[in-house]
């Protein structure tokens, strides 16, 4: 497990879409840690540990799994919410999705979305899905150290590195 605790944060509301999505996990054999969150309040109380998730230990999931239509606090503030955090702008999030609506589309890339998917209806496209969803995110992504994403010097230092 690479050091993390939880790698997979999923946000879904519907059971039915979370037993897919854990089923296909399974079958794919994405055995990572992968916790889920019922709503978008849940969500960004677990991510920022506050309320209920107060005592978790502070440490940032591999990848964000992300539906859109949520109870309480819809997908696009949690993600605004994300991203506008420096402990938490650089973690990966894929919206997960039922909705093709380009309006949400462009909302979530305008607001750093990593990826957009609009979640299959059938098991074996879903089943699919996840590999990839596994295999890109888990094995291939590099991701900054979150001690050294948010500190300026390694931010100036990038900079002065890039020019």
């Amino acid at each position: 497990m690479s050091g993390y605790g939880v790698e997979i944060l999923l946000v879904e509301d519907n059971a039915n879409d979370e037993m897919l999505a854990l089923h296909a996990f399974k079958r794919q054999n994405i055995v990572n840690e992968v916790f889920v969150v019922r709503d978008g309040a849940e969500a960004l109380e677990y991510i920022f540990c506050t309320g209920a998730y107060a005592n978790r230990r502070i440490e940032n999931p591999k990848v964000i799994l992300l539906d859109l239509k949520l109870p309480l606090v819809d997908g696009i503030e949690v993600l605004r919410q994300i991203r506008s955090d420096v402990r938490t702008q650089f973690v990966p999030v894929v919206v997960l999705t039922s909705s093709s609506e380009q309006r949400d589309i462009v909302e979530a890339y305008k607001l750093g979305v990593n990826s957009y998917i609009c979640k299959p209806m059938d098991f074996e496209q879903f089943n699919e899905v996840t590999r990839h969803l596994g295999y890109y995110w888990l094995l291939l992504n590099r991701q900054p150290n979150p001690a050294c994403a948010s500190s300026p010097e390694s931010i100036s230092s990038l900079v002065i590195a890039e020019s």
